[in-house]
């Protein structure tokens, strides 16, 4: 296991905890008090010190309110909040960058990977001195048979791309050790897909299998266009290979237009009548939606390129209890030293 030491946190001045657990959280109103329920007493049953860095996406329902009711009897709690939604990967991603755990841990709001495992997965990191520890849904029985079969055909797209460094059916529930924050913490990825991310670091890995339950309560927040958008994410992130495919797309098209051409020539030298028309235009919606598809392969290239040197960040932190915390212990301080 790789012995990196968190760097300290100027902003906080807070003693070190063991464990971090990190949940991106937006329009949660309904879930999250029954989360906190679920989840308190079991990291208040494990001995360690820990913190639980909640990322309110900017959530426009009632969750801030709730979260800031909950930090009231809950000081382990601490509230990042967006100016803005910035999505679920940016929300992991300033969770990863804030948490100060020996130990990290990301899981959502809503209950469908079970809390009860973070247990497992920490003794299995600390016992066997592993890097990562993976939660791998062993049954999605509770999803629905479309979220089933369009998930199993992204992993397995995914590890054809990436490889089998990735482990199946692993989303977003993992443990991470210090020394994995902090090489991720050090990539330059301005999209990061930590499905993909995490696994291409080649840490030492174990795995923890759970079955996923269905959502405590309200509604998913990963429709169709979302899962879509997560797919061309981690191709276009991770491989070049739908660049080679519009190459691929080309050379058949030129080998289909010159098939065509020698057709037409024989047809013509056998004095044989050719009416033209529907070779020519089926000919011609072939080449057209072979150069659509390369222009657009190229677009999604040029428009990450693009972004890249924008340099736009992810996301902008409206507020962070931390901060808060540690202004108070200054001011509580302050006396002492004017003395």
């Amino acid at each position: 296991m790789h012995n990196t030491q968190a760097p300290a946190d100027s902003a906080t001045a807070q003693p070190t905890p063991v464990l971090s657990v990190v949940i991106p959280i937006y329009n949660e109103q309904e879930a999250l008090p029954l989360t906190v329920a679920r989840l308190r007493p079991i990291l208040d049953g494990m001995g360690i010190s820990y913190e639980v860095v909640g990322i309110d996406d900017g959530s426009t329902d009632a969750t801030p309110v709730i979260m800031q009711k909950i930090r009231q009897d809950w000081p382990e709690l601490r509230i990042v909040r967006f100016a803005r939604n910035s999505g679920h990967q940016a929300a992991l991603t300033a969770g990863i960058h804030r948490a100060l755990g020996d130990y990290v841990v990301s899981i959502d709001a809503d209950l469908q990977d079970p809390p009860e495992k973070i247990v497992e997965m920490y003794e299995l990191a600390r016992d066997q001195g592993l890097d990562i520890v993976y939660g791998v849904r062993g049954d999605r029985g509770t999803d629905t048979f479309f979220k089933r079969r369009t998930a199993g055909a992204y992993y397995w797209l995914m590890r054809k791309l990436v490889g089998k460094n990735m482990p199946n059916q692993a989303g977003d529930f993992r443990l991470l050790s210090r020394a994995a924050v902090d090489a991720l913490k050090s990539l330059p990825e301005h999209q990061p897909v930590y499905r993909l991310l995490v696994p291409w670091l080649g840490f030492s890995s174990g795995e923890v299998v759970y079955v996923r339950e269905e959502r405590i309560a309200g509604s998913t927040h990963y429709p169709l266009s979302k899962m879509v958008r997560l797919a061309l994410d981690s191709i276009t992130n991770f491989s070049a290979s739908p660049l080679r495919l519009a190459t691929w797309l080309g050379l058949l098209s030129f080998v289909i237009c010159f098939g065509l051409g020698i057709y037409t020539t024989i047809q013509y030298a056998l004095g044989a009548t050719v009416p033209g028309w529907a070779s020519l235009f089926i000919g011609m919606v072939f080449l057209g939606g072979v150069q659509l598809v390369c222009v657009g392969l190229l677009g999604e290239y040029i428009g990450r390129i693009y972004s890249a040197v924008q340099a736009r960040p992810a996301y902008f932190v409206g507020y962070d209890s931390a901060e808060d915390t540690a202004a108070a212990d200054h001011d509580q301080r302050a006396p002492e030293y004017a003395a």
